[in-house]
Protein backbone atom coordinates (compact mmCIF):
# COMPACT_ATOMS: atom_id res chain seq x y z
CA UNK A 1 0.00 0.00 0.00
CA UNK A 2 1.45 3.32 -1.03
CA UNK A 3 -0.94 5.56 0.92
CA UNK A 4 -1.56 4.71 4.53
CA UNK A 5 -2.47 6.49 7.73
CA UNK A 6 1.08 7.82 8.00
CA UNK A 7 1.33 9.11 4.42
CA UNK A 8 2.95 7.76 1.29
CA UNK A 9 5.45 4.96 1.77
CA UNK A 10 7.36 2.65 -0.53
CA UNK A 11 8.84 0.75 2.43
CA UNK A 12 7.10 -2.58 1.73
CA UNK A 13 8.16 -2.56 -1.91
CA UNK A 14 11.76 -1.65 -1.07
CA UNK A 15 12.10 -4.23 1.71
CA UNK A 16 10.66 -6.98 -0.50
CA UNK A 17 13.29 -6.31 -3.20
CA UNK A 18 16.71 -7.34 -1.80
CA UNK A 19 18.80 -5.44 -4.34
CA UNK A 20 16.85 -2.23 -3.95
CA UNK A 21 16.99 -2.60 -0.16
CA UNK A 22 20.79 -2.99 -0.21
CA UNK A 23 21.12 0.15 -2.33
CA UNK A 24 18.76 2.32 -0.29
CA UNK A 25 19.71 1.19 3.24
CA UNK A 26 22.97 3.23 3.42
CA UNK A 27 21.18 6.30 2.05
CA UNK A 28 18.37 5.90 4.58
CA UNK A 29 20.85 5.48 7.44
CA UNK A 30 22.75 8.57 6.31
CA UNK A 31 19.50 10.56 6.14
CA UNK A 32 18.43 9.51 9.64
CA UNK A 33 21.83 10.54 11.00
CA UNK A 34 21.50 13.86 9.17
CA UNK A 35 18.10 14.51 10.80
CA UNK A 36 19.81 14.54 14.19
CA UNK A 37 16.90 13.54 16.42
CA UNK A 38 18.87 10.57 17.80
CA UNK A 39 21.60 12.98 18.92
CA UNK A 40 18.97 14.58 21.18
CA UNK A 41 17.85 11.21 22.56
CA UNK A 42 14.56 11.16 20.64
CA UNK A 43 12.91 8.30 18.78
CA UNK A 44 11.28 8.67 15.37
CA UNK A 45 7.77 8.40 16.80
CA UNK A 46 8.51 11.19 19.29
CA UNK A 47 8.42 13.56 16.31
CA UNK A 48 5.09 12.41 14.87
CA UNK A 49 2.66 14.42 17.04
CA UNK A 50 3.18 17.56 14.99
CA UNK A 51 2.97 15.69 11.69
CA UNK A 52 -0.25 13.76 12.34
CA UNK A 53 -2.23 15.66 14.97
CA UNK A 54 -5.61 13.91 15.16
CA UNK A 55 -4.73 10.20 15.20
CA UNK A 56 -1.55 10.68 17.20
CA UNK A 57 -3.32 12.49 20.04
CA UNK A 58 -5.61 9.48 20.47
CA UNK A 59 -2.68 7.10 20.04
CA UNK A 60 -0.64 8.93 22.68
CA UNK A 61 -3.56 8.66 25.10
CA UNK A 62 -3.50 4.86 24.57
CA UNK A 63 0.17 4.50 25.47
CA UNK A 64 0.99 2.51 28.62
CA UNK A 65 1.95 4.74 31.56
CA UNK A 66 5.64 3.82 31.51
CA UNK A 67 5.96 4.49 27.77
CA UNK A 68 4.11 7.80 28.12
CA UNK A 69 6.49 8.79 30.94
CA UNK A 70 9.54 7.80 28.87
CA UNK A 71 8.20 9.80 25.92
CA UNK A 72 7.70 12.89 28.08
CA UNK A 73 11.21 12.46 29.51
CA UNK A 74 12.75 12.19 26.04
CA UNK A 75 10.91 15.37 25.04
CA UNK A 76 12.21 17.22 28.10
CA UNK A 77 15.79 16.12 27.45
CA UNK A 78 15.48 16.98 23.76
CA UNK A 79 14.08 20.44 24.49
CA UNK A 80 16.77 21.10 27.07
CA UNK A 81 19.52 20.14 24.64
CA UNK A 82 17.86 22.22 21.93
CA UNK A 83 17.79 25.28 24.21
CA UNK A 84 21.47 24.74 25.00
CA UNK A 85 22.22 24.31 21.27
CA UNK A 86 24.14 21.13 22.10
CA UNK A 87 23.81 17.46 21.31
CA UNK A 88 23.90 14.86 24.04
CA UNK A 89 27.26 13.21 24.71
CA UNK A 90 27.89 10.50 22.12
CA UNK A 91 27.43 7.74 24.74
CA UNK A 92 23.84 8.95 25.31
CA UNK A 93 22.79 9.13 21.67
CA UNK A 94 19.95 6.81 20.77
CA UNK A 95 21.24 3.71 19.02
CA UNK A 96 19.55 2.61 15.78
CA UNK A 97 18.40 -0.67 17.35
CA UNK A 98 16.67 1.29 20.16
CA UNK A 99 14.76 3.47 17.69
CA UNK A 100 11.64 1.29 17.55
CA UNK A 101 8.24 2.42 16.35
CA UNK A 102 6.11 2.43 19.50
CA UNK A 103 3.44 4.89 18.36
CA UNK A 104 2.98 3.87 14.72
CA UNK A 105 0.96 0.68 15.47
CA UNK A 106 -1.37 2.68 17.71
CA UNK A 107 -1.83 5.37 15.03
CA UNK A 108 -2.67 2.65 12.50
CA UNK A 109 -5.14 1.15 14.97
CA UNK A 110 -6.85 4.53 15.45
CA UNK A 111 -7.01 5.05 11.67
CA UNK A 112 -8.53 1.58 11.19
CA UNK A 113 -11.17 2.34 13.83
CA UNK A 114 -11.96 5.67 12.15
CA UNK A 115 -12.31 3.94 8.78
CA UNK A 116 -14.62 1.35 10.33
CA UNK A 117 -16.66 4.10 11.99
CA UNK A 118 -17.00 5.96 8.66
CA UNK A 119 -18.06 2.72 6.97
CA UNK A 120 -20.71 2.05 9.60
CA UNK A 121 -21.99 5.62 9.29
CA UNK A 122 -22.61 5.05 5.56
CA UNK A 123 -24.77 1.97 6.04
CA UNK A 124 -28.29 2.45 4.76
CA UNK A 125 -30.91 0.70 6.80
CA UNK A 126 -33.91 -0.51 4.81
CA UNK A 127 -37.12 -1.77 6.26
CA UNK A 128 -37.90 -5.39 5.59
CA UNK A 129 -41.14 -5.88 3.65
Amino acid sequence: MLKGPLGFSFAKQIVSNRTLYRWTKPIASWYVDLCGYRKLGLRYDDLSASSFPCPSILAISRLPNDEAYNRAWRHRVGMHQSILHQDLPKAQWLKPEDDVRYLTPLIQEVEAEDAERRELDRIEVTRKK
